[in-house]
């Protein structure tokens, strides 16, 4: 086999992997604007990064949007506004229009008065539609240390 050959064929295996990122990129500025929003208090931000079937899990329970946005959703942005969290790298997997993305974020401080130490896992569920990366589904996980 050529040299050129095999630089040809080398290039279509990296070609793939290469088209993935820009999207990689897309869903990670998507979740991190829904974070972003709700560290800035800003509810209709957050609200616009999700879909309108969402479901949330947390603690066995799941919510959906409706009820994530007016019985979970306040309560999290009172957190975010008093305690910052540390997040690890995103991990995203990006397949066609559906992506999912899992992280840890370490979270250590005071809310309402109270310690705060945990480690909080994050798995994420978007897919784009119309162009736009929405949330359909996040699951919180936590553990104290």
């Amino acid at each position: 086999m050529t040299i050129a050959r095999r630089l040809a064929i080398l290039s279509l295996l990296w070609l793939p992997a290469c088209a993935s990122k820009p999207a990689d990129a897309e869903v990670s500025t998507a979740l991190e604007s829904f974070y972003g929003a709700m560290k800035r208090g800003d509810t209709a931000a957050a609200m616009a990064r999700i879909a309108p079937d969402a479901v949330f899990i947390e603690s066995g329970r799941l919510e959906t949007r409706a009820e994530y946005e007016k019985n979970h959703l306040p309560a999290d942005i009172a957190f975010e506004k008093q305690v910052t969290g540390r997040r690890g790298p995103l991990q995203v997997t990006v397949n066609g229009d559906t992506a999912w993305v899992i992280a840890t974020t370490d979270f250590q401080g005071t809310f309402d008065g109270g310690p705060v130490d945990f480690l909080s896992t994050q798995l994420a569920v978007l897919t784009r539609q119309d162009g736009a990366w929405l949330i359909r589904s996040v699951h919180w996980s936590s553990r104290r240390r």
